[in-house]
């Protein structure tokens, strides 16, 4: 199992230089990955704060490291042009030596997200704009010759040089929630899955729910052939403060599938980089 830190791209986090700062000291401290909220505006109208773009600021933690994953939790692709997202990420991954994962999801709330800026609301539709993005976007990073039309894009014969530095693409993890088959699906489909396993946010989720994601993903994968091919099932919580005890509840999360553990912290203070400071620096759990 691996372990990352989780942050919003909001508040103390808004600034590129915490950001560096947290990414440095995440790697010294032994965590596998920087996790980073792909947010435009927040969650509601009461919720007015600072926020970055996600792409810059892991600009920024790729600058001060060398070996932890870059991960974006997650970017929303609908509301995104591909080949813009295609060029940024590229970039990302070469600049970073090859340590991005593009994590991908629709974006909530969709009234902040898309209607506030006169973009579409239908689900159905972003679903579909996030499947032909997708395709999109590895189609640019081959780096051959892309003609592409699509329902939503359409790409006439553009060659985009350099690809990522990861070959065949740069990983794609999909979110959402489980046991929703739209996304459930599409995460079986590409590299990981970032889907919310119903456990509220800070608790860890149930080893039975996480057995059956695992089989999902399997026999899915199996069905297109692509068993052989890594996959990772993430998951999260908070197991802040709890040493040794931690390894009971990992232990049986990795055993049901589980290949990353996510830190997560408490909404009312995740924001703030002195919270979780301490967290950080005090390094992942062990399972040995």
């Amino acid at each position: 199992m691996r372990y990352s830190i989780n942050i919003p791209n909001l508040g103390d986090f808004a600034d590129p230089r915490v950001v560096r700062d947290v990414a440095r000291l995440a790697e010294e401290a032994g965590w596998d990955g920087l996790f980073v909220w792909d947010q435009l505006i927040g969650y509601n109208q009461d919720l007015v704060a600072d926020f970055a773009a996600t792409n810059l600021l892991l600009t920024a933690a790729a600058l001060a490291t060398d070996r932890i994953r870059l991960v974006t939790v997650v970017t929303p692709v609908p509301r995104r042009h591909p080949q813009q997202l295609a060029r940024e990420i590229a970039t990302l991954d070469r600049l970073s030596g090859g340590r991005v994962i593009l994590g991908v999801g629709l974006g909530n709330p969709i009234d902040n997200e898309y209607a506030r800026f006169g973009g579409p609301t239908d689900v159905k539709v972003l679903a579909g704009m996030l499947d032909e993005g997708l395709e999109v976007i590895t189609l640019l990073w081959s780096g051959r010759p892309v003609t592409f039309h699509g329902k939503y894009f359409r790409v006439d014969d553009v060659l985009m040089r350099p690809p990522p530095q990861q070959q065949p693409r740069v990983p794609i993890w999909v979110g959402g929630s489980w046991p929703k088959q739209g996304p459930s699906r599409r995460a079986a489909r590409w590299d990981g899955s970032l889907l919310n396993a119903g456990n509220s946010w800070g608790q860890p989720p149930d080893v039975a729910v996480v057995a059956e994601m695992n089989a999902f993903f399997r026999a899915r994968r199996a069905e297109a052939h692509r068993e052989s091919g890594p996959f990772d099932l993430v998951v999260g919580g908070s197991i802040a403060g709890m040493g040794v005890k931690a390894r009971d509840i990992l232990g049986p999360l990795a055993e049901a599938g589980a290949t990353w553990w996510d830190e997560r912290f408490p909404l009312d203070r995740l924001d703030k980089f002195d919270a979780v400071r301490a967290r950080i620096e005090e390094g992942p759990p062990s399972l040995d």
